[in-house]
């Protein structure tokens, strides 16, 4: 039975030449070989529109374009950094948008995915910052800025954040045990799989007297990181950079 394969946080940039070829490199091989691709968020370092100028990008989206023209499913979350995915991009690359939290039936597992930043509700400046970011009104008033003026915040914010992320605890910054459990029991289930935190890791614990698991995705920051699952259970894997054929 075809594996199928879980990515997040790869935030693809062409200041990072490397993580774009080895993401190129990944959807053009084994991903072809795949029951399905399921992206967790952030696939890019800033996404400012639909609009967004994709030099240096081009080949991943070309690449998941011919995934699903393979017959390949593709399915992508917004992440804290690339929200503002939607409609077009959806169309050019024929990945389908998924909803912020989504359960998919894992081999008769039922699992929640999520991008993974709704868990760490104890940074609250953060989660003060999604809030307004994630509100209709603040996008559609950003969305008709012009280009350049989009692309200049979206750069002041990402220096922003990356100053407050050196000054804030580690333990702030991971996700909430109490948030991991509300959200499970929401929706039902004992499977997570997320991104965001940067923390590979299958983490196994007891929720209401039975088994869970919560698996966290790696970044692509100094190699690459993917979860593969089949029947048999899930297993996370590294793709070094210099892997490349």
């Amino acid at each position: 039975m075809a594996e199928t394969l879980f990515i997040a946080d790869l935030h693809l940039d062409p200041a990072r030449p490397d993580a774009i070829a080895l993401c190129h490199e990944f959807l053009t091989t084994r991903a072809r070989h795949s029951a399905g691709l399921y992206i967790l968020g952030d696939l890019f370092e800033y996404w400012i529109g639909d609009d967004q100028p994709v030099d240096g990008l081009t080949p991943v989206l070309d690449a998941l374009a011919a995934l699903g023209a393979a017959g390949v499913p593709v399915y992508c979350q917004h992440g804290n950094r690339d929200f503002l995915l939607g409609a077009d991009f959806a169309a050019r690359t024929g990945l389908t948008l998924l909803p912020e939290a989504t359960v998919v039936d894992l081999y008769g597992r039922p699992t929640l995915l999520l991008h993974g930043d709704t868990l760490c509700t104890d940074d609250h400046a953060y989660q003060a910052l999604r809030r307004q970011l994630r509100d209709p009104a603040w996008q559609r008033e950003f969305l008709a800025l012009p280009l350049a003026e989009r692309i200049r915040q979206a750069r002041a914010l990402r220096e922003r954040s990356m100053s407050a992320t050196r000054e804030k605890d580690e333990a702030i910054m991971d996700v909430n045990p109490q948030a991991v459990a509300e959200a499970m029991r929401a929706h039902g289930v004992r499977h997570l799989i997320h991104g965001h935190t940067h923390r590979p890791a299958i983490h196994h614990f007891t929720l209401d007297g039975a088994p869970a698991e919560r698996i966290v995705l790696g970044d692509w920051y100094r190699e690459g990181s993917v979860l593969s699952v089949d029947a048999a259970g899930a297993r996370l894997e590294t793709l070094p950079f210099n892997a490349r054929g």
